[in-house]
């Protein structure tokens, strides 16, 4: 159990008394660690022991790091590696982030610290897998969801696939589906003793997301020429459109009732939505939606179509988000750390996750987190002055 102090008024999160050893790395790891961390887990990120790494530049930006505490180790030296099998020892998982074969060199073979914790949970996170012909190669989100044919499906017909934020790959295939697969093996853990790997794949993960869309091709009901389907915004009812004040909209009227609800509300009345399925009537029907959609504000629009059941809604910037009504309602956003963020997701009714700790700075928490891990006064002395270990304490510098 961690000795961090908490709010008694809290109630502790689904993951509370579980230790997670964080390998320092970008993207789906951080993200991963945020959402055990916002369940309540316990996590301490290993961050190198580099003065560049460990500068005066407020972290409260990287919202991802949120829920953790840093010690900075110089994984270098023999004696920093030691220090880690000594914290896998004490720890239920591990996260790394690193290629294949990385931390068998450094000495953290997933064999060798099973051995010494055979109840350990070891998450590896890459983007095209443990093994494999590319496996070794670098890449990013947009290199992992080419080949998962996510990619190729995007787009308007006669264009090239567009450039989607990074979220399929990097964070939905990744960082979600690390974050499943641990817990899948935290419970075999619990159950049977036995640790395992848990390899996890940007590649697979977007692939699986895919996999609606696999058995909607093989049936007949999804075209690999891109911009033809009714969820690639070839379909009128399923598409964005631009208002008179230069705002958009989304409109996602799939079902005939809700579409016939929309082309109600908007006064549509000559178009027919009983054939609402009719490839041919589609460009046509665009076009009216467009011309109508620009005679009105988003506003004037959400005031008409927000409160029926014609599944549309208002394209709202980040800086917008936070104050729809909606999510206003739900409390779905907060201010924490000096930063307006999402809340943790999802929410459960007995044991309500929480953001608990703010970003820290690499090492802001070295020598007492390191301590609570089972790691003497004396042998902390050792470890900072040999230059394993840095520590630059809670004074941080303030913007």
């Amino acid at each position: 159990m961690s000795n961090i102090e908490t709010d008694p008024s809290r109630n502790p999160g689904p993951l509370a008394g579980v230790r997670v050893l964080e390998l320092a790395g970008i993207g789906p790891v951080p993200f991963c660690g945020m959402l055990l961390a916002d369940m309540g887990a316990e996590i301490l990120r290993v961050d190198r022991a580099d003065p560049v790494l460990r500068s005066d530049r407020n972290p409260r930006h990287d919202l991802m790091s949120r829920g953790r505490r840093s010690a900075a180790v110089d994984l270098k030296q023999p004696e920093g590696m030691a220090l880690v099998r000594r914290l896998c020892a004490r720890a239920d998982v591990l996260l790394e982030g690193f290629r294949p074969g990385v931390i068998e060199r450094l000495g953290l073979a997933p064999e060798i610290l099973l051995h010494e914790n055979p109840r350990l949970v070891i998450g590896r996170m890459t983007g095209w897998g443990q093994d494999g012909p590319l496996a070794p190669r670098a890449g990013h989100d947009i290199n992992y969801i080419a080949l998962s044919g996510a990619l190729h499906a995007m787009g308007k017909a006669g264009e090239k696939p567009p450039v989607p934020l990074n979220l399929i790959g990097d964070f939905g295939g990744g960082g979600m589906y690390l974050a499943f697969g641990v817990l899948c093996a935290l419970h075999h853990a619990a159950r049977t003793g036995q640790g395992q790997v848990v390899d996890a794949a940007m590649l697979d993960g977007a692939l699986s997301l895919m996999t609606m869309f696999f058995g909607m091709r093989q049936s007949g009901m999804w075209s690999d020429e891109r911009g033809t389907n009714f969820l690639d915004g070839s379909a009128p009812f399923y598409d964005t459109y631009e208002t008179r004040d230069g705002g958009f909209v989304a409109v996602g009227a799939i079902e005939p009732e809700f579409w016939a609800n929309l082309l109600r509300r908007m006064e549509l009345h000559d178009i027919d939505p009983r054939c609402q399925r009719d490839r041919s009537t589609w460009p046509d029907t665009r076009q009216r939606l467009a011309a109508a959609f620009r005679t009105r504000t988003r506003e004037e629009w959400c005031s008409l179509l927000e409160g029926f059941d014609a599944c549309f809604s208002p394209v709202l910037a980040m800086a917008e988000a936070g104050s729809h009504a909606h999510l206003k309602a739900r409390d779905s956003m907060t201010e924490a750390f000096g930063m307006l963020q999402p809340r943790p997701a999802p929410r459960l009714s007995r044991t309500p996750p929480d953001l608990g700790l703010p970003p820290p700075r690499p090492g802001e928490h070295t020598r007492p987190a390191l301590g609570d891990w089972g790691i003497t006064e004396t042998e902390l002395d050792e470890l900072e002055k040999s230059g394993t270990i840095g520590w630059r304490g809670p004074a941080w510098p303030k913007d």
